[in-house]
């Protein structure tokens, strides 16, 4: 009994790590500097006194409070600093009439990116006319509420798979489409962890540990501390990349802008927030405002003055955002178009994030084949069949002692090896059961 009860549960981590392998191995990337950017969360701006202008000084206050702040690349903190006397006047001239010149061209290439009250998922991206900004948004509300679905997942629990997601999505947009972007949140809190994975186009799964936690814990109690990880694989790369790094903060998305200060040398802004009525995710949403190398520092000062006014259209100081937006009826396109206001605005393209699960009966054989046979046929006299879950999208697979026999006697290849696997799998058909 003791060695069913060890086999079921190999056979319920199996399941949901078998697809996570390249995690077995972790190497971190030789590229990590921790000189390379400074991250001030508090320090942004100038402690401002009080004056008339009580707009601008909200403003400036949101960014240096708000989560969204810019990484300091190369020690010239002082062209990073929100200069609020300046104005569109000061672009240079060539950025000036590209603006306007790209502008009429724009918008009528712009329809097709429409997405009223956001219905539909979506992630949007665009570069200023310079090339030197890159904006990505998302609305992921659909996707977030059908995982919540399949894990009966609570808030709590939700906010942070939505974040994660979110998150996933904006630091990932532009891969290709083979390949994958994994986000792990390894805390010690009762959450138990948190895993979003997407691909180039779009396909998102994940999960919590503790998918039913209450609403006792806030999202930093419920994470706790430990580390951020970040896995990319693709299939023509000799071994996956990772990178790591502590949790700073616990709110994911601010953690997750540390990783890619610290880990990747990105300069950006990132945020990501959930908002919802009950059990309901009634909005989810973020975005990431990326510094490309030719970036100007007029052009980075007036996105700045750009993203001060989209924290102060959200309100609540920063918190939420761009969720609040999103509840009013803001669209990625109109955020997008805020935050690239005067500066010019060339879509990148758009993608429809959708959950997708790559569990099939064929990868539960994979994982008895990796038990030792006698317990697998402890298993089937004891409980009559094999059973597992998908930890990812909670589909229940079943498999009986003549169909075990039948798969064991047709498969090929050494199932402890990937490539070998993949490669000489069985091609017999999957069989779920709900």
């Amino acid at each position: 009994m003791m060695a069913s009860a060890r086999s079921a549960i190999f056979l319920q981590v199996t399941m949901a790590t078998l697809s996570l392998a390249v995690c077995s191995k972790f190497r971190p990337l030789s590229s990590i500097s921790s000189r390379a950017f400074q991250f001030h969360q508090w320090k942004l701006a100038p402690r401002l006194k009080p004056s008339s202008n009580d707009v601008q000084l909200k403003w400036q206050s949101s960014v240096a409070y708000g989560r969204t702040t810019f990484r300091h690349l190369r020690g010239d903190t002082e062209s990073w600093r929100i200069n609020l006397s300046s104005d569109e006047s000061n672009l240079p001239s060539e950025l000036s009439s590209s603006s306007s010149s790209s502008s009429a061209t724009t918008i009528t290439n712009l329809e097709q990116y429409r997405n009223p009250n956001n219905l539909d998922d979506q992630v949007f991206s665009a570069i200023s006319a310079d090339g030197g900004l890159k904006v990505t948004v998302a609305t992921i509300r659909n996707l977030l509420n059908e995982m919540m679905i399949q894990h009966s997942m609570n808030p709590v629990p939700g906010d942070a798979l939505g974040r994660a997601t979110l998150c996933a999505l904006l630091a990932s947009n532009g891969i290709q489409e083979e390949q994958m972007f994994q986000l792990s949140m390894k805390g010690d809190g009762p959450l138990r962890g948190c895993l979003a994975i997407v691909t180039g186009t779009g396909e998102a799964r994940g999960y919590v540990g503790n998918p039913s936690l209450g609403d006792d814990f806030t999202l930093t109690e419920a994470i706790g501390a430990g580390t951020v990880q970040i896995v990319k694989n693709h299939p023509d790369w000799p071994r996956p990349y990772n990178g790591i790094t502590s949790i700073r903060h616990g709110d994911i998305d601010r953690d997750i802008g540390i990783y890619l200060a610290e880990s990747e040398q990105r300069s950006c802004a990132l945020a990501a927030a959930t908002a919802f009525n009950g059990i309901l995710c009634t909005a989810a949403g973020g975005y990431l405002v990326e510094r490309l190398p030719n970036c100007s520092p007029e052009t980075m000062a007036h996105m700045e003055r750009n993203l001060a006014k989209l924290v102060e259209m959200n309100g609540e100081n920063g918190e939420a955002l761009p969720v609040n937006l999103m509840l009013e009826g803001k669209t990625p396109l109109d955020i997008a178009t805020i935050l690239l206001d005067g500066l010019g605005m060339e879509p990148l393209g758009q993608l429809e994030p959708q959950p997708k699960c790559p569990c099939s009966a064929d990868k539960l054989m994979r994982s008895l084949r990796l038990l030792p046979r006698e317990e697998v046929d402890t298993i089937l006299r004891e409980e009559g069949q094999v059973e597992a879950r998908c930890q990812f999208c909670g589909k229940v697979y079943r498999m009986g002692p003549d169909e075990v026999e039948k798969r064991f006697l047709e498969a090929t290849g050494d199932p402890s090896i990937d490539e070998e696997w993949e490669g000489k799998k069985s091609n017999s058909g999957d069989k779920t059961m709900e």
